[in-house]
Order: C-alpha cells, then sequence, then structure tokens
C-alpha cells in the first residue's frame, strides 16, 4: 500500500463510530415474526417426515 493512499483512508471520518445505542425495552416485531415463522417451519418439517413415514 502507497503512503499516500494510507494517509488518505487513515485520515478518513468513519460514519457509524457516534451512533449511540438505547437501552432495549422488550423484544421487537421482527423478533416475534422469526419465531412465528420459525415455529411454522419446524412443524411443517415434522408433518411431512410423519406423512413420509406412514407412506413408505
Amino acid at each position: 500500500m502507497s503512503p499516500s493512499l494510507f494517509t488518505l483512508t487513515a485520515s478518513t471520518p468513519r460514519a457509524g463510530i457516534e451512533a449511540v445505542s438505547t437501552p432495549r425495552r422488550g423484544p421487537e416485531l421482527s423478533d416475534a415474526a422469526l419465531f412465528v415463522a420459525a415455529a411454522i417451519a419446524v412443524w411443517l418439517t415434522r408433518r411431512a417426515l410423519r406423512n413420509r413415514g406412514r407412506r413408505g
């Protein structure tokens, strides 16, 4: 890496450094949606495997 390019990249301000995090107050809607999607996927998989076992 050339010295001038290193100086340019080292002096560039970073946008995400000054972000302030807020304390979590509970599960978000996306957390609940992910849980529901996973539960449906498990239920569908178990149902398919049960049906496959009955036929074969």
